[in-house]
């Protein structure tokens, strides 16, 4: 199990987030390729903050004013993962819904709409995958005191549109007593909560395998303005689910194929039908649920209602093996980028497996069938594999 926990020890911005996750372990190369591919090729150096040494990224941009769809559109032009992206696009999302209930109507982004804020989303987010964490955990945001400057006037700290988001995403915050000015910014707010939105679950029990700061643009004499990032892992004690099961035999198979889709979208950690032979060899099939504990209840109930089961079975406490994993992104020869994941076990890589969505839309693009595409990829991301161990 393996949790990114973040620590804003004196605040949150996108590019504190982006330099801890490099000081971590994150994929340099990937994260910069990503972020040149919309601005001029950033650059990371090695600073001192109050005497703690941090990671910082410098973007290389000018300002612009962008509507949301215009910065959707810019996101695509990026070369990235597809995952990247769309966590990205639910990023402005958050933050285009806070500037709405802050200005009402909501048209344009500011600095936030700007190529340097679009590179540090798209290179967090980037850096984030490239770590493959089970859980995102985030300490209590610092809100700061004091007043800011905007294209809309002077504002309170936490500016209004933090503060939505803040509300929004359920992260804990915590009070300063100093005057600070900003120290959470709507980009680093919006960030930390869809990570923590897209890794739920995770907790800060396990031990550190290694730990990273991201620095800030500012260098206050008297607080080290740092985020930090550690990677925590749980070998010792192995993650606890529980199997629901219940049998049936008058269900549509149709029926049975939307419950499964809907028990993956509420939060199941595998669903699935099995055909069996029931009583007076009637068919029917085993539906079996994989689940967290504190899901079983509320699963097994949309078991019941929507299979019309009248009793389904609850074997506890089942402890489950989990493979290492990580994420690389790879291009085929027709140009496409295609994510695809990496299981390892002891050390040894078990499975290669392209993710589906991107293959799909790129054999419809390219006019070629599914499998060929799928293979192209796993057997472009083996061959990447095989460089870097050699290169070790």
């Amino acid at each position: 199990m393996r949790t990114i926990l973040f620590d804003p020890v004196n605040g949150a911005a996108g590019d504190m987030i982006t330099g801890a996750l490099l000081a971590a372990g994150a994929d340099e190369e990937a994260v910069i390729h990503a972020m040149a591919s919309l601005v001029r090729k950033p650059e990371v150096s090695r600073v001192s903050r109050c005497g703690i040494g941090a990671t910082y990224l410098r973007t290389h941009a000018g300002e612009s004013t962008r509507t949301l769809e215009d910065v959707l559109t810019r996101l695509g032009e990026a070369d990235a993962s597809v995952g990247a992206k769309e966590m990205a696009a639910r990023i402005f999302s958050r933050i285009h819904d806070a500037e709405t209930r802050v200005h009402g109507e909501h048209t344009h982004f500011h600095e936030v709409g700007a190529d340097d804020a679009i590179a540090d989303v798209i290179g967090a987010c980037t850096a984030l995958l490239s770590l493959a964490p089970d859980a995102v955990a985030v300490l209590p945001l610092p809100l700061g005191r004091g007043k800011i400057g905007s294209l809309h006037g002077i504002m309170p700290v936490p500016a209004p549109a933090t503060a939505y988001i803040l509300e929004d995403s359920g992260l804990l915050t915590r009070r300063t007593d100093e005057e600070t000015g900003e120290l959470v910014t709507p980009t680093g707010a919006a960030l930390l909560a869809e990570f923590q939105a897209s890794f739920p679950e995770g907790d800060q029990n396990g031990t550190i395998a290694a730990v990273g700061y991201g620095a800030g643009t500012r260098d206050p004499p008297d607080r080290p303005n740092v985020l930090r990032v550690m990677i925590l892992e749980s070998r010792e004690t192995l993650p606890v689910v529980d199997i629901l099961e219940t049998n049936v035999d008058d269900t549509d198979g149709e029926v049975i194929a939307y419950t499964i889709a809907r028990l993956h979208r509420e939060g199941a950690r595998d669903a699935s039908a099995i055909p069996i032979i029931m009583k007076k060899g009637r068919a029917g099939h085993l539906v079996r649920v994989i689940c967290r504990q504190e899901d079983s209840e509320r699963l097994a109930g949309i078991m019941a209602e929507e299979l019309g089961t009248l009793g389904v079975r609850c074997i506890p406490s089942v402890h489950r093996f989990i493979a290492e994993r990580k994420v690389i992104s790879v291009r085929i020869p027709e140009g496409d980028e295609i994510a695809v994941k990496i299981g390892y076990s002891q050390g040894k890589i078990i499975s290669v497996k392209a993710e589906f969505d991107a293959v799909a839309a790129a054999a419809e693009r390219h006019r070629l069938s599914v499998r060929d595409v799928k293979k192209k990829a796993e057997e472009i991301a083996y061959r990447e594999l095989e460089r870097w161990r050699t290169d070790e």
